[in-house]
Protein backbone atom coordinates (compact mmCIF):
# COMPACT_ATOMS: atom_id res chain seq x y z
CA UNK A 1 0.00 0.00 0.00
CA UNK A 2 1.23 3.55 -0.37
CA UNK A 3 2.19 6.46 1.71
CA UNK A 4 -0.06 8.91 2.17
CA UNK A 5 1.42 11.97 2.11
CA UNK A 6 0.64 16.03 2.57
CA UNK A 7 1.27 19.15 0.06
CA UNK A 8 1.88 22.27 1.03
CA UNK A 9 0.32 25.14 -1.24
CA UNK A 10 0.65 28.88 -0.71
CA UNK A 11 -2.87 29.84 -1.62
CA UNK A 12 -2.51 32.79 -3.46
CA UNK A 13 -0.27 31.03 -6.33
CA UNK A 14 -2.43 27.61 -6.35
CA UNK A 15 -5.24 27.03 -3.34
CA UNK A 16 -7.43 24.16 -2.78
CA UNK A 17 -10.23 26.06 -4.20
CA UNK A 18 -8.12 25.99 -7.37
CA UNK A 19 -7.55 22.89 -7.44
CA UNK A 20 -11.13 21.92 -6.45
CA UNK A 21 -12.41 23.95 -9.16
CA UNK A 22 -9.73 22.79 -11.77
CA UNK A 23 -10.41 19.10 -10.52
CA UNK A 24 -7.08 17.98 -11.58
CA UNK A 25 -3.66 19.37 -11.96
CA UNK A 26 0.25 18.60 -12.23
CA UNK A 27 2.05 18.99 -8.78
CA UNK A 28 4.75 21.03 -9.49
CA UNK A 29 7.05 24.10 -8.57
CA UNK A 30 8.67 21.74 -5.68
CA UNK A 31 12.67 22.87 -5.61
CA UNK A 32 14.03 21.42 -2.63
CA UNK A 33 15.68 18.70 -2.89
CA UNK A 34 13.99 16.86 0.20
CA UNK A 35 10.49 17.80 -1.13
CA UNK A 36 11.79 16.19 -4.65
CA UNK A 37 13.12 13.13 -2.79
CA UNK A 38 9.77 12.42 -1.29
CA UNK A 39 8.05 13.88 -4.84
CA UNK A 40 9.79 10.55 -6.28
CA UNK A 41 8.24 8.68 -3.72
CA UNK A 42 4.69 9.26 -4.70
CA UNK A 43 2.98 6.58 -6.10
CA UNK A 44 -0.41 6.43 -8.25
CA UNK A 45 -3.30 6.07 -5.53
CA UNK A 46 -1.79 7.95 -2.99
CA UNK A 47 -3.92 9.65 -0.63
CA UNK A 48 -2.89 13.26 -0.27
CA UNK A 49 -3.72 16.10 2.45
CA UNK A 50 -3.73 19.65 1.12
CA UNK A 51 -2.07 22.01 3.07
CA UNK A 52 -2.32 26.00 2.68
CA UNK A 53 0.39 28.28 3.71
CA UNK A 54 0.38 31.90 4.76
CA UNK A 55 -2.26 32.75 6.50
CA UNK A 56 -4.20 30.20 7.05
CA UNK A 57 -1.36 27.30 8.23
CA UNK A 58 -4.16 24.75 7.61
CA UNK A 59 -4.80 21.13 6.34
CA UNK A 60 -7.94 22.06 4.67
CA UNK A 61 -8.50 19.46 1.62
CA UNK A 62 -7.78 16.07 0.06
CA UNK A 63 -6.63 14.59 -3.00
CA UNK A 64 -5.40 11.85 -4.38
CA UNK A 65 -2.30 10.95 -7.19
CA UNK A 66 -3.04 10.24 -10.77
CA UNK A 67 -0.33 9.19 -12.41
CA UNK A 68 3.39 9.67 -12.03
CA UNK A 69 5.83 10.46 -14.37
CA UNK A 70 9.16 10.06 -13.30
CA UNK A 71 11.34 10.07 -16.96
CA UNK A 72 12.50 13.85 -15.51
CA UNK A 73 15.21 12.68 -13.05
CA UNK A 74 15.01 16.60 -11.33
CA UNK A 75 10.84 16.75 -10.69
CA UNK A 76 8.71 13.90 -11.61
CA UNK A 77 5.54 14.91 -12.78
CA UNK A 78 2.29 13.94 -10.37
CA UNK A 79 -0.89 14.56 -11.42
CA UNK A 80 -3.46 14.81 -8.41
CA UNK A 81 -7.38 15.14 -8.62
CA UNK A 82 -9.22 17.03 -5.91
CA UNK A 83 -10.95 15.29 -3.04
CA UNK A 84 -13.06 16.88 -0.66
CA UNK A 85 -12.49 19.42 2.38
CA UNK A 86 -11.76 18.28 5.22
CA UNK A 87 -14.81 18.88 7.69
CA UNK A 88 -12.41 20.38 10.50
CA UNK A 89 -9.42 21.53 9.53
CA UNK A 90 -6.32 21.42 11.47
CA UNK A 91 -4.10 24.40 11.86
CA UNK A 92 -0.47 23.66 12.45
CA UNK A 93 -0.65 25.04 15.85
CA UNK A 94 -2.73 21.73 16.38
CA UNK A 95 -0.12 19.55 14.64
CA UNK A 96 2.54 20.63 16.61
CA UNK A 97 0.35 20.01 19.86
CA UNK A 98 -0.05 16.82 18.93
CA UNK A 99 2.03 13.72 20.22
CA UNK A 100 1.52 11.82 16.86
CA UNK A 101 2.84 14.41 14.85
CA UNK A 102 6.21 14.73 17.48
CA UNK A 103 8.86 13.41 14.78
CA UNK A 104 6.96 14.46 11.80
CA UNK A 105 9.16 16.38 8.90
CA UNK A 106 5.87 18.62 9.29
CA UNK A 107 6.53 19.78 12.71
CA UNK A 108 10.35 19.66 12.56
CA UNK A 109 10.98 20.80 8.72
CA UNK A 110 8.79 23.77 8.51
CA UNK A 111 9.72 24.64 4.98
CA UNK A 112 9.00 20.95 3.10
CA UNK A 113 6.59 21.12 0.33
CA UNK A 114 5.81 17.32 0.47
CA UNK A 115 5.90 15.39 3.47
CA UNK A 116 5.05 11.86 4.68
CA UNK A 117 2.53 11.00 6.69
CA UNK A 118 1.64 7.85 8.29
CA UNK A 119 -1.34 6.27 8.15
CA UNK A 120 -2.82 7.40 11.73
CA UNK A 121 -1.48 11.08 10.78
CA UNK A 122 -3.75 11.01 7.45
CA UNK A 123 -6.73 9.52 9.69
CA UNK A 124 -6.23 12.40 12.31
CA UNK A 125 -5.85 14.98 9.57
CA UNK A 126 -8.91 14.22 7.53
CA UNK A 127 -11.13 12.79 9.88
CA UNK A 128 -11.32 9.03 7.96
Amino acid sequence: MSMDYLLKTEPSEYSFADLQKDGVTVWDGVTSPAGVKHLREIEPGARLVIYETANRKSAIGTATVISVDASNPKVPVVKIKAGKPIAKPWTLAQVKADKLFAGSPLVREGRLSVVPLTKAQYAALTGN
